[in-house]
């Protein structure tokens, strides 16, 4: 059972470390889309200035609370890896 328990923990922690990383690049592509939102798009000055604030910023100097958004997206990522959609495919 002990053995089982350090397997248990070890996933654990490698689903951690993926679901971190995941949440990185899903931070990283979000400010990428925000700023050419920002570029094309008519956003008012106090969206604008709340993201330059919050947002616009390295993964790791994000507040826990942005950090949990990211992590909740790359949770939804990591979902849809887990369970494809299939496609109807016409041959």
């Amino acid at each position: 059972m002990f053995k089982f328990q350090e397997l248990l923990e070890e996933i654990t922690k490698e689903q951690d470390t993926n679901l971190e990383s995941l949440a990185r690049v899903a931070h990283e592509v979000w400010m990428d889309w925000a700023k050419n939102i920002i570029e094309t798009e008519d956003i008012s000055p106090e969206r604008v200035k709340r993201w330059e604030e919050e947002c616009f910023m390295p993964y790791d100097e994000l507040s826990e609370e942005m950090k949990e958004l990211d992590r909740e997206q790359a949770q939804k990522y990591l979902d849809a890896l887990a369970h494809p959609v299939e496609k109807d495919v016409d041959v």
